[in-house]
C-alpha cells in the first residue's frame, strides 16, 4: 500500500515553505537647506530614520502580500467573501500549478519508480515521466472535480479556512474538514462535493493507469488513501501560517501583529 500511497498522493505532503522576501526601498527624501551656523549631523540622522521607516512599511506590507496568497496552499482563505464559479475555476487551476505540485510529483515518481510500484510503466527515463505524469493527472483532476464543477454545482465553499485554538482543536478540525465544508452562504454541510470529486479523479485514472490498478477494488482501494491523504494536508494547513511566521522571525511575526491590529475581526 505504501507504494500506491507515495506515487498517487505524496504530492500533497511536498507542499513545504518556499518563501520570496522583497526588500521595499524608500525614496530618497527631497534635500534640505542647512545654514552655515547650524550642525550637519541631524540632516543625515533623520534621512537615515526616514528610510528606516519606509522600509520597514515595505517589508510588512510584503510579509502581508505573501501571507495572504500562499504559494504552496492557494485554497487557505483569506477572506470571508464567498467565491464565484470562475473563482472557483480560477483556485483550481491555481492549485494544479502550484510549485509544490510539481516538486511533489517528480518526489512520488522517483520514490516509486525506486520501489518499482506499477512496473507497467517499466523504468528509466520513460517510466519516471509516465508516473510523473500519472500523479500530476490525479491531482489535477480532484482539482477539477473538488474545487470547481462540484462545488460550482453545490454551492460549496472549496476554501480551506484555519481553525483559531490549541492543537487539539486544529488537529479536530483538519480531520472534520473531510467530512464537512463550508457553503457559499457561510454555513456548514456534507463534503460530498470534496469526496466525490477524490473519486472521479480516481475512476478517471484507470484510463491510463496500467492494466492491473483499472479494477473497482483497486479504485475505491485508492479512494481511501486518497482521503486519508486529503486528511493529513488539512493537518498541514492549519499551521502553515505558524510555519510562515517561523520562517520569517521576529520582523515577520511583528509584521503579522501590525496586520491583525488593522483587519476587522471575525464574527
Amino acid at each position: 500500500m505504501l507504494p500506491k500511497l507515495s506515487c498517487f498522493h505524496a504530492v500533497n505532503f511536498c507542499r513545504a515553505s518556499l518563501v520570496v522576501l522583497l526588500a521595499a526601498t524608500a525614496q530618497p527624501l527631497r534635500a534640505q537647506r542647512v545654514t552655515a551656523n547650524l550642525p550637519d549631523a541631524p540632516v543625515p540622522k533623520q534621512q537615515k530614520a526616514g528610510s528606516q521607516q519606509k522600509s520597514a512599511n515595505g517589508f510588512s506590507s510584503t510579509v502581508n502580500l505573501l501571507s495572504r496568497r500562499s504559494l504552496f496552499f492557494p485554497e487557505l482563505a483569506v477572506s470571508e467573501k464567498p467565491l464565484t464559479a470562475m473563482q472557483k475555476f480560477e483556485l483550481a487551476v491555481d492549485q494544479s500549478i502550484a510549485p509544490s505540485s510539481f516538486l511533489g510529483a517528480a518526489f512520488a515518481a522517483g520514490i516509486s519508480q525506486a520501489e518499482n510500484s506499477w512496473p507497467g510503466y517499466g523504468q528509466g527515463a520513460k517510466g519516471f515521466g509516465k508516473r510523473y505524469g500519472a500523479s500530476m493527472a490525479v491531482n489535477a483532476s480532484n482539482d477539477m472535480f473538488g474545487t470547481f464543477f462540484l462545488p460550482a454545482i453545490a454551492h460549496h465553499d472549496p476554501r480551506y479556512f484555519v481553525s483559531q485554538g490549541g492543537f487539539g482543536r486544529k488537529i479536530g478540525h483538519a480531520i472534520r474538514r473531510v467530512l464537512l465544508t463550508r457553503t457559499d452562504s457561510g454555513g456548514e454541510t456534507a463534503n460530498w462535493s470534496g469526496l466525490l470529486g477524490i473519486l472521479g479523479a480516481e475512476g478517471l485514472a484507470n484510463t491510463y493507469l496500467p492494466d492491473a490498478e483499472r479494477t473497482s477494488g483497486k479504485t475505491f482501494e485508492r479512494f481511501g488513501i486518497h482521503v486519508g491523504v486529503v486528511a493529513g494536508s488539512n493537518v498541514a494547513k492549519e499551521f502553515w501560517p505558524s510555519i510562515f511566521r517561523s520562517l520569517l522571525g521576529n520582523r515577520g511575526a511583528s509584521a503579522r501583529q501590525a496586520d491583525l491590529k488593522d483587519s476587522p475581526a471575525k464574527p
